[in-house]
């Protein structure tokens, strides 16, 4: 890889040594080393969280009004990821504009009205939104400024005697600014610190993070990685053993941790997501299981956490769950009791703390849970916003470790924390996020998932922002689909399983993974299939069994596995069986398949009456000759219809179409589209039906 390259966020280079690569450099704009600085800073997670931290550059530029010179600052804008961003995620101000607004300051107390004000010094109408940030970077008299969020600094910046232990480490080259928002009025102090001590390096924001400053791009990224680097190297050698007060326990092997989350979880996801569904995300790291297990764990997750960015991914403080709750009836009712617990604390907080003004209360569910001998559950609306926020709180115990080891960690005020979590400006960004799309928060399970309904299904469900699970048992099959979607989707929301419908152990162990990867299921699309076609008199035992195998027994053992794991759940859900024409009409040399595929629709039937009553509904769709993109079709199937029909292979599309009503194809689109209905909440109080996607067969009519 050469050095101009990003590195992987989760292959972290072993120090902080520096990857700027000078022939590359000298290839870019003023704007785009910029983006290479704060791309290289941000794909570094010691370094600055997902989303967490901005940088700047003071670039003089023509202005599109007169042609004349202008000081702009280009300053990462409201949302976005260091790492990833381009250069359309950063917000271009004019700099004798914002120094103006010094002029209209009228106090802390209508410090939120300057922001406002920050979208009318905007240069070239950029439409990217100024981030609370900006005056902090804009005040700073230096042409590039990055801010991060380091552990090792956020460890000092957390600790009692933070202030003393910076002037001791950094002799007077690393300045100290006591807690306080980020807003117009930190700048301010930025400013008088940066002009008062024009030979410091950078400055450390109590409980916050890290201000450093350069002449140059380059000069401004080699600072940054040198403070970070001496406080990373001070707290290794200050650190020692045991951290947290010592081990409290031992963690329990890999395999009965993952059996613990996986009985967990789905009881978890269910006590919290009757509002809004959550998706799940398990971490039992090294960082996790040292501190889960800690003489320590009590008393620091009381403290919460410190840096505003960790506090409001993963909540005032996080939920410990004790052993004794993780399995049975009666620890079921404990536990339910301890989430009720932790909901009534949180209203509390709130009232404690809420003014005439603040926001409504948001959702008083915990986001983290920390499991003494097994690790961390983190539950958010989506599954990166639930991987994001264990990230986070990794960053956390990071602190932690580092604070308490070297003096005693300080968390983020309540009323402090409650200013931040219910500030106006953080519901305003809220506000302006995108609406979720209608299966976001939701789990998918679809069998087939390699072939071409099984792709389109998946394909529907990923657009409609579902996790999905795919199974198949066409492992290169498989895998192919699952880089194709993951180009297109990314890789937190699909999962791969390989396996085989028709075998207990393989579908009981896929839900499994289901759930360790994301809490649970809400949908199941059977979908597996095969197709022979043989005279009665022809057709083997083999066959026969063989077809009764996948399309009747592997429907049955995936609907008992979904219906006992969405009963845990108590939060309702959809099965959905595809599968046939075939069911409900009669169709010669396919006694087999046709029979097989009457036992899916009457089985379903059955499910539907026993589900009702939990909120499971169960229905069918019946596609008829999906012959484009099919495996079924390009196999023997094909040889067997074209044969019954007396016709040429080559006829067969045209002779489906012309034998439909409509006159028309269907596609596994087609297909996928009414699954995506059963799906959503658009059926949500239909159950036992027969939708027939078949471009019209009067056979078929099912009244």
């Amino acid at each position: 890889m050469s050095n101009h390259e990003i590195v992987d966020d989760k292959v972290a280079p072993p120090s902080f040594g520096g990857l700027w690569d000078d022939a590359y450099a000298a290839t870019l704009s003023q704007p785009e080393l910029l983006l290479y600085r704060s791309n290289l800073l941000g794909a570094d997670k010691r370094i600055t969280n997902f989303a967490g931290g901005n940088t700047s550059a003071k670039i003089s530029m023509e202005h599109p009004h007169n042609g004349s010179t202008v000081d702009v600052l280009w300053v990462k804008g409201s949302g976005g990821d260091l790492g990833s961003m381009g250069l359309d995620g950063f917000a271009s101000l004019e700099m004798p504009a914002l120094l103006d607004l010094k002029k209209l300051y009228r106090g802390l107390e209508f410090e939120d009205e300057m922001v406002g004000k920050l979208a009318h010094c905007t240069f070239n109408l950029n439409p990217r939104a100024a981030s609370i940030d900006t005056p902090l970077h804009a005040f700073i008299a230096h042409r590039h400024v990055d801010h991060m969020h380091p552990d090792a600094i956020i460890a000092i910046a957390a600790a009692r005697d933070g202030e003393a232990i910076t002037a001791k480490l950094f002799d007077g080259t690393v300045g100290w600014l006591g807690w306080q928002r980020p807003g117009f009025d930190l700048g301010l102090q930025l400013e008088a610190a940066t002009n008062e001590n024009p030979d410091l390096d950078g400055i450390i924001l109590a409980g916050h993070g890290l201000f450093t400053w350069g002449s140059t791009a380059q000069n401004c990224y080699e600072t940054t990685l040198r403070v970070i680097a001496t406080a990373d190297s001070w707290l290794r050698e200050q650190c020692k053993e045991p951290v947290f007060g010592g081990r409290e326990r031992n963690a329990l092997p890999r395999g009965e941790r993952r059996q613990v989350v996986a009985r967990l979880l789905p009881e978890l996801r269910g006590m919290i997501g009757s509002a809004q569904k959550k998706v799940a995300h398990f971490d039992d790291s090294d960082a996790v299981l040292e501190f889960v297990n800690s003489k320590d764990l009590a008393l620091l997750a009381a403290l919460g956490t410190s840096c505003p960015d960790h506090f409001l991914r993963t909540k005032i403080r996080p939920l410990v769950v004790e052993p004794d709750l993780f399995d049975g009836a009666v620890a079921n009712g404990k536990l339910r009791e301890l989430i009720t617990s932790y909901q009534d604390s949180y209203k509390a907080y709130y009232q404690r703390n809420a003014l005439v003004d603040s926001p409504a209360i948001r959702d008083p569910n915990p986001v983290v849970f920390l499991l003494p001998g097994v690790g961390m559950v983190t539950l958010a609306k989506d599954k990166p916003t639930a991987r994001i926020a264990a990230e986070y709180y990794v960053n956390a115990i990071n602190v932690m470790r580092g604070a308490s080891s070297v003096s005693e960690y300080v968390g983020l005020s309540e009323n402090e924390a409650f200013k931040i979590e219910y500030w106006a400006l953080e519901e305003a960004k809220l506000q302006r996020q995108p609406k979720p799309k209608p299966l976001t928060g939701r789990v998918a399970f679809v069998t087939g998932a390699a072939g071409g309904i099984g792709r389109a299904i998946t394909r529907r469900f990923l657009a409609e922002g579902a996790c999905v699970a795919m199974f198949d048992i066409d492992a290169a099959g498989l895998s192919k689909v699952h880089e194709e979607f993951e180009s297109v989707f990314g890789s937190d929301r699909i999962l791969a399983i390989e396996g085989d419908v028709t075998v207990e152990d393989s579908v009981a162990q896929a839900m499994e993974d289901t759930v360790l990867a994301f809490g649970g299921v809400d949908n199941v699309v059977s979908n597996a299939g095969i197709a022979s076609a043989a005279p009665i008199e022809d057709t083997s035992l083999e066959m026969w069994q063989k077809n009764f195998d996948i399309l009747s027994t592997g429907y049955f053992l995936i609907a008992r596995e979904a219906m006992r794991l969405l009963q845990r759940q108590k939060t309702g859900g959809s099965l959905i069986f595809v599968a046939s024409k075939n069911a409900l009409v009669a169709s010669a040399q396919a006694s087999a398949y046709s029979a097989a595929k009457a036992s899916e629709v009457q089985l379903a039937r059955v499910l539907a009456v026993e589900g009702a009553a939990v909120g499971i509904r169960v229905n069918v769709v019946n596609p008829d000759a999906v012959i484009e993109d099919s495996k079924i079709w390009s196999g023997e199937w094909r040889q067997e219809r074209a044969r019954a029909y007396k016709i040429d292979e080559k006829q067969l599309v045209e002779h489906y179409k012309q034998r439909s009503l409509l006159k028309c194809s269907v596609s596994p689109d087609d297909v996928a589209e009414a699954i995506y209905f059963f799906a959503s909440d658009k059926s949500a109080k239909s159950t036992g039906n027969i939708l027939n996607v078949d471009a019209g067969n009067a056979g078929a009519f099912t009244r």
